[in-house]
Parts: structure tokens; C-alpha cells; sequence
């Protein structure tokens, strides 16, 4: 079992499937630009985070996706973001 801790919130990000229709073929190392922030569920958060108690496990929060950090443990993964890369909580 995995526990955050200094500021740490480990989140799930959605995954989000991609498709086209129109039949245009692009270069296989095209990447198209991506929105800078995106929404992730809270699993867990460390005794620290300054805003723990506004949070829960299942809260939607905006975070700022580049700076996501991915942990590989035991053939899982981790996802997890310090506190001040989350911009906004939905309620």
C-alpha cells in the first residue's frame, strides 16, 4: 500500500482516448498540442498538504499536467503531484 507523504497527492488521471475519422494520415512522431491543465481524482494525500481538509479521496482537482509525476513500483503505477502544482478543486 502506498502512502504520500511531504505534500505529495497521489491522484488518477483519466485516461483519454483519442480518435480521428477524417482519414488524414500523420507522421508517426506528430504530437498534437495538449491543454497544459486537466482534471485527476484524489486517491490519497500526505498529512501535510496545506489544503487536506477541502480534499477527499474521490475529489476532482485540476492540476497543472506537466508537472505529474509518474512512480513505477512492482509492474504498478503511481501517479502523484505536489500540492502546489493543484490550481483548483471541483465540487
Amino acid at each position: 500500500m502506498f502512502r504520500p507523504v511531504n505534500r505529495y497527492i497521489q491522484i488518477e488521471v483519466p485516461e483519454v482516448i483519442k480518435q480521428t475519422f477524417s482519414g488524414i494520415v500523420l507522421p508517426d512522431d506528430f504530437k498534437p498540442t495538449e491543454e497544459r491543465y486537466g482534471i485527476a481524482n484524489v486517491v490519497s494525500c500526505a498529512a501535510d498538504v496545506r489544503f487536506k481538509d477541502q480534499i477527499a479521496h474521490g475529489a476532482s482537482v485540476i492540476v497543472d499536467k506537466s508537472m505529474i509525476e509518474e512512480i513505477t513500483i512492482n509492474n504498478g503505477k503511481i501517479n502523484v503531484i505536489l500540492d502546489n502544482y493543484v490550481v483548483g478543486i471541483i465540487k
